[in-house]
């Protein structure tokens, strides 16, 4: 497992990779990419053995570029944890993450929210393969989901997908942890890289 210095300058390569990449292909693609910066909580936390482990991860999305007029060039993703819904101030519950693996190598599965600027929202379905720091992700954006309350008086609410419909994500990222972290579980993370949305 890399130091943070370390971790850092693999997301700083990852990143400027993918922007190359994205660049070179957004004339073919409706879509868009962004620099993605966030945390990941894990329970129970990752170490040198493979085990089953589930995860939240919140993080910023900036440097938005895409070949829609008007899109956003910021936005919030969110992935387990509890979600506000703007419209009634209502607590929901995301689904988390699960995965299996640890520091070395693994694979997780989950459902993402993104929030963007702009009031609209994208739910993406993905899944993730790693290996020490470089973490491949890929995803199809899905129509809706439905979140379960909070407060169990409150209804359940339906999410819908209002930007980049029929989309598939793709992402370069890096999992920053030390030697250390890793030899006593590895329970928060800081990810970074780049993500893109779009479809050819």
């Amino acid at each position: 497992m890399p130091s943070r210095r370390t971790g850092a300058l693999v997301a700083a390569v990852v990143a400027a990779l993918c922007a190359l990449t994205f660049a070179s292909g957004a004339s073919a693609a409706s879509g868009g990419g962004c620099k993605l910066k966030g945390t990941a909580a894990f329970t129970p936390g990752l170490n040198t053995t493979s085990q089953p482990f589930t995860y939240s991860f919140g993080g910023d999305l900036t440097g938005c570029q895409s070949t829609e007029a008007g899109a956003p060039a910021t936005g919030v993703v969110q992935a387990g944890g509890n979600y506000t819904d703007p419209v009634s101030g209502k607590a929901y519950v995301l689904p988390n993450s699960t995965g299996t693996g640890g520091c070395a190598s693994s694979t997780t599965q989950g459902l993402a929210l993104i929030s963007w600027s702009d009031g609209t929202r994208t739910l993406t379905q993905y899944s993730t393969s790693g290996a020490a720091a470089a973490v491949v992700l890929d995803g199809t954006v899905v129509d809706s989901t439905t979140l379960q309350p909070v407060d169990p008086l409150d209804p359940p609410l339906t999410v819908t997908t209002t930007r980049y419909q029929g989309s598939s994500s793709h992402g370069l990222l890096a999992f920053e942890a030390t030697p250390t972290d890793c030899q006593t579980g590895v329970t928060t993370a800081g990810i970074e890289g780049i993500v893109g949305l779009g479809k050819q």
